[in-house]
């Protein structure tokens, strides 16, 4: 029984032998596929003697720069952006906020309580400084009177002139206490003296 295979390719030699004129072989075939393995576009055309009618260099070189503007394009092609995932708001748990609830309310309290403090400091300072001054005042008075006081009666005496007794006035104006200061020379001998004068005047 012959194989199928082997009558349609005689057959097809047959035909292509009528339309060439000339026989052509299976062997042909594979020595022309193994000989020219390493041919270019440009052989194709003389391959079995006829001219396909394209113009294969040609082709050759208008496929070179789209091949050349594909990769360009691919090169410039940005690169994806990685997607940012959402940011979920966190949640802050029950007690930690009633906590700062009751902070907050804590130190506003605290605050409210030192600011009544500062007032009642400032009220007593204000009451203190005005007794100060009331007092400084009042004293001031006081030695007002009493200086005139003394100055009066000190002038009444200076123009009686009795008894010639000029150092009688003027030892009322000394103070012959024993008192004595630190910071104060002794006078003891000076005070003699004007005793032992207004006794003599007298």
């Amino acid at each position: 029984m012959s194989d199928p295979v082997t009558d349609f390719l005689a057959r097809e030699q047959n035909v292509l032998a009528d339309i060439e004129g000339a026989p052509v072989g299976i062997e042909n075939d594979t020595n022309v596929a193994a000989g020219d393995e390493d041919l270019g576009f440009e052989n194709v055309n003389s391959v079995n003697g006829v001219d396909s009618g394209v113009d294969l260099p040609a082709l050759d070189q208008q496929q070179a720069p789209l091949a050349t503007n594909l990769r360009s394009s691919a090169n410039n092609t940005p690169s994806p952006v990685p997607l940012q995932q959402p940011t979920v708001p966190k949640i802050e748990p029950e007690k930690i906020r009633k906590w700062r609830e009751e902070q907050k309310k804590m130190l506003e309290e605290k605050d409210e309580q030192e600011e009544k403090k500062k007032e009642e400091l400032r009220g007593a300072a204000k009451k203190e400084l005005d007794q100060w001054y009331a007092n400084r005042q009042e004293q001031l008075e006081k030695t007002k009177i009493a200086n005139r006081k003394a100055e009066e009666e000190f002038i009444a005496d200076r123009d009686k002139g009795e008894g010639g007794a000029d150092w009688d006035r003027i030892a009322k104006l000394c103070e012959f206490s024993t008192k004595n200061s630190k910071n104060v020379a002794d006078l003891s001998r000076f005070r003699s003296i004007l005793l032992q004068l207004k006794n003599t005047s007298n």
